[in-house]
């Protein structure tokens, strides 16, 4: 959009504070090469565009806003003279892509005082040029520090999951490695066992009758019911009474196994009626070693369950098989965040899902959203942890309008009111030094908001402390198609 064109008066610009060091030839310069515009309320210029022009406002009023998923969002507003926007890099040149980063609109009649892109870098050039390289150094520095930062804090979170990860595989691998030491111990005691059965002079019927009991006994450990520990002791005193009654040795050792495996009183009735009083000691033993190889052998499918539960996770949080964009599940990879995060949330810290599973798959990039929960699970620990080590994470999945909401609840210390305008700062972080790069909620910003044209924001108070993430339900190239 353009404006009316109007006088340009040295003087009026030389009382800018920008330009108030300037020489009268400088000055005049100026207002040989540039323009004065008046606009009228409106836009003035739209992010994204091509930078073409340096604005230096006379009077008047201007707001500032940025584009964040379908709403535009107020970045500034200000009637001070001489506050400037627009193509303010491009001394840089082709270097960096030259458009605007930023819209701008005016709410009254404003003037401005207008310079082309082009002049503006070449005054830059010529009149400082020292300043010129510092700010080039500046900007690329900047930019490569925080690549840099950027790579260490995704090696930190990766290294941080990895010991995680190690920590969680190792529970259930040293289970089975325990369970199939001791299974193979059993099976060894079984087969001799069946041996001095074998040896007895038992008829067909008898050994039909052990072999049946046996499969039973092995139905009746799978269907196990589960008892309350004061079920489980009465159970176990009235179990290592009746041993103790049939002369069986070593009951009070007996008795828990054959509880857990659900077997009671008459059940072992129906055992002793089954065979010959002379034959129970070694029956009774024999089911005792035949419900220790099964209680052992869930244990170790449930470990290797457990494990192979723990490699899927890792899958999912990584998407190392999936396409990079694709339409996800939050639900599939809030799971896997938190799970792979269990041994860094820790068990003082109470994790409350309270998600909406009536919400459809979203466009999105898997990997990268799962970075973000890392992120905001991580500040939320860190909190929680400065508050004593103790507290509640709460996530949250809602509708909201046309968009999906994630929300992370923790209550930890809170930030500081001064502090949550700068949070998504690159390099600001609360943290001690050494602990945090400070790229942390920056990284989770480009995330949500550049790449999957969302919003990100924080509510704060000491104990109750929300990030909400907010997702467009349909991609961005649907909605304009």
């Amino acid at each position: 959009m353009s404006g009316r064109p109007g006088p340009c008066n040295p003087q009026e610009i030389g009382a800018l504070f920008l330009f108030e060091k300037l020489t009268p030839e400088q000055l005049g310069r100026l207002c040989a090469e540039g323009r004065v515009e008046r606009f009228e309320p409106g836009p003035v210029y739209t992010e994204g565009e091509p930078a073409t022009c340096f604005y230096v406002m006379l009077e008047g009023t201007v707001v500032l806003y940025r584009r964040v998923g379908g709403d535009d969002v107020e970045v500034t507003r200000t009637s001070q003279r001489g506050v400037y926007a627009g193509s303010m890099q491009a001394y840089l040149g082709d270097r960096v892509r030259q458009v605007y980063n930023n819209s701008m609109r005016v709410t009254e009649p404003t003037r401005f005082f207008v310079l082309p892109a082009d002049t503006f870098a070449g005054i830059m050039q010529e009149w400082f040029p020292m300043a010129v390289h510092l700010l080039e150094g500046l900007f690329f520095g900047s930019k490569s520090t925080q690549r840099a930062i950027g790579q260490r804090e995704r090696l930190l979170a990766l290294g941080s999951l990895s010991a995680g990860l190690t920590h969680e595989l190792n529970n259930p691998a040293a289970a089975a490695v325990r369970a199939t030491a001791t299974l193979r111990e059993r099976v060894g005691k079984m087969r001799h066992k069946l041996a001095i059965i074998a040896q007895g002079s038992y008829s067909p019927e008898v050994m039909a009758n052990l072999i049946d009991i046996q499969e039973r006994t092995a139905e009746r450990v799978a269907k196990a019911p589960a008892l309350s520990p004061l079920e489980a002791s009465d159970r176990e005193d009235a179990v290592s009474d009746w041993l103790d009654d049939q002369g069986i040795p070593e009951g009070w050792r007996i008795a828990p196994t054959f509880v857990q495996a659900g077997l009671d009183v008459d059940w072992l009735d129906q055992v002793k009626a089954a065979v010959d009083e002379d034959i129970l000691p070694s029956a009774i033993g024999w089911l005792n070693y035949t419900v220790e190889t099964e209680l052992l052998m869930d244990e170790i499918n449930d470990s290797t369950a457990r494990i192979s539960h723990l490699v899927d996770a890792a899958k999912q949080y990584s998407q190392l098989d999936r396409a990079p964009f694709q339409h996800a599940d939050v639900h599939e990879l809030l799971d896997s965040t938190l799970l792979m995060l269990s041994g860094k949330i820790g068990k003082q810290i109470e994790v409350v899902k309270d998600y909406d599973r009536t919400l459809p798959k979203i466009p999105a990039y898997p990997a990268e959203l799962n970075q973000v929960w890392t992120n905001l699970v991580d500040n939320a620990v860190a909190a929680m942890n400065s508050a004593g080590g103790q507290g509640t994470l709460t996530v949250r999945t809602a509708s909201d309008h046309d968009r999906l909401l994630v929300e992370f609840r923790d209550t930890g210390v809170g930030i500081p009111a001064e502090d949550r305008g700068r949070i998504f700062d690159p390099f600001f972080t609360t943290k001690p030094v050494g602990e945090g790069t400070g790229l942390g909620l920056d990284i989770s910003w480009r995330i949500v908001v550049n790449k999957h044209h969302g919003s990100i924001q924080v509510e704060s108070e000491p104990g109750d402390t929300r990030f909400q993430v907010l997702l467009p339900l349909t991609a961005v190239e649907e909605e304009s198609a």
